[in-house]
């Protein structure tokens, strides 16, 4: 069987079909951030085992669960609370599970965005495959925000998706929580140019997930860094094949890399004392 941890702050709007979607595990978890709304309610309803802890960066957050939850089985499923699992990428998920003759020891997983009532295909840079099914002890993450995963063995790729309703709290709730991801994105953002990294031959690796953070170290290097994601998004991407929330879409995305911009500037500002 597998084993199923996700994360929560203030998700009584998606926990439930969160939690529903995994109803065929017997050891679903949530790690709660100190929810002040009916989100411990609804997983001890849905009979989660609950812990809690304060939130400080994803990374740190993510590597406690995997070193102090005692998980029930092998194998562990992350979930974001806003995220279903499809009855199809359920059944893979236990098939892999229950193969003895398996040598992974963690998989990726693509998943199919939904904004304004549809699937996001194009803007939504599909296919992005994130390292969602594994066993603790063999990953560990790095990184403030978007955790990059570091795997201690062979890892696979899922055939099934899962789907993603990032939009589903509100707007407000999107800008919220995007603004303080952009902090962790500016500050990683000096971490890589001051450690000069970066490398083109990676861009051309044949893994899709190195060739994704590639390109995101790619962009930290470009001049009108906004500018430059949303053509990628709508024109290279195609995004403008899914219609007017395409370019909503790419046009969210273009702000979020703009609150990352300044807030690079403003911590380099910062640090040599000057004005803002």
């Amino acid at each position: 069987m597998v084993s199923i941890l996700i994360l929560t702050l203030n998700e009584e709007k998606n926990l439930a079909r969160c939690l529903e979607s995994v109803a065929w595990s017997d050891d679903v978890v949530v790690l709660d951030s100190f929810s002040t709304d009916r989100t411990l309610e609804i997983a001890r309803q849905y009979g989660a085992r609950v812990y809690q802890r304060k939130f400080d960066n994803w990374s740190a957050h993510q590597n406690w669960a995997n070193e102090n939850i005692p998980f029930k089985h092998k194998w562990v499923y992350y979930s974001d609370a806003d995220e279903v699992v499809s009855p199809e990428l359920a059944t893979e998920l236990q098939q892999i599970a229950a193969d003895p003759s398996n040598r992974n020891v963690a998989y990726r997983v693509r998943y199919k965005n939904f904004f304004l009532g549809k699937w996001i295909r194009y803007a939504g840079g599909y296919p992005i495959w994130v390292l969602r099914f594994f066993q603790p002890d063999r990953v560990r993450w790095e990184r403030l925000v978007n955790p990059a995963p570091v795997v201690d063995g062979p890892c696979g790729f899922l055939r099934n998706h899962f789907l993603h309703y990032s939009f589903n709290k509100g707007f407000d709730a999107w800008f919220d929580k995007h603004n303080k991801y952009s902090m962790g994105e500016a500050l990683e953002t000096i971490r890589s140019l001051e450690e000069d990294k970066f490398r083109i031959s990676s861009l051309f690796t044949g893994d899709p997930a190195s060739r994704r953070r590639a390109l995101k170290e790619l962009s930290f290097r470009l001049p009108m860094r906004p500018v430059a994601r949303f053509v990628h998004l709508y024109l290279l991407r195609l995004g403008f094949i899914d219609g007017k929330a395409g370019f909503h879409y790419c046009v969210l995305v273009s702000i979020y890399e703009y609150m990352v911009v300044m807030k690079v500037q403003e911590q380099r500002r910062r640090a040599m004392q000057l004005p803002l």
